[in-house]
């Protein structure tokens, strides 16, 4: 890791847990845009990064949605996988208050309190995925099975092109 990588605290847990992983620095444009932008400026595979979605669930409240950046959240198939009849998601003013992160770096891991976190089933296609580390501008590359006890994730089909 860089000397310009802050410890986020994404980071600080997998440290904890001994989970390895790389850190991915991004090329600075003016916005941090799409999972595919990203990709294109950064040479990655668009299908390999994972973005963080969060949701509420009008039985459960908050989960956290993680797909491969070519797909679309499927609110039905995460309702039903998350034990909801709805799901919308969260309002972007209560994203940083709910998660302690910002939009465009919004980890799966280390949010502000532990909620439950469904990770689409295309991960299986993958040894390795790159997800936000938990700042704007960076990923981390970790191995799926990490990222699942990291965020003791349950694998679900929550995505749709």
């Amino acid at each position: 890791m860089s000397k310009k990588t802050k410890k986020t605290n994404a980071l600080r847990l997998l440290d904890q847990q001994k989970i390895s992983y790389e850190i991915i620095q991004l090329k600075k444009t003016e916005e941090y845009g799409s999972a595919l932008e990203t990709a294109e400026q950064n040479g990655l595979n668009a299908t390999q990064i994972f973005k963080t979605l969060v949701t509420k669930g009008d039985k459960t409240g908050v989960v956290v949605a993680v797909l491969s950046g070519d797909r679309q959240l499927n609110l039905k198939a995460l309702a039903k996988a998350s034990d909801n009849k709805k799901m919308a998601m969260l309002p972007l003013k209560e994203l940083t208050p709910t998660t302690g992160y910002v939009r465009g770096g919004c980890s799966p891991i280390g949010m502000k309190k532990h909620y439950p976190v469904i990770l689409d089933e295309k991960v299986w296609g993958f040894q390795e995925v790159y997800v936000n580390a938990g700042s704007r501008g960076i990923l981390m590359k970790i191995a799926v099975q990490d990222l699942i006890r990291a965020c003791q994730a349950i694998v679900a089909d929550v995505s749709e092109e």
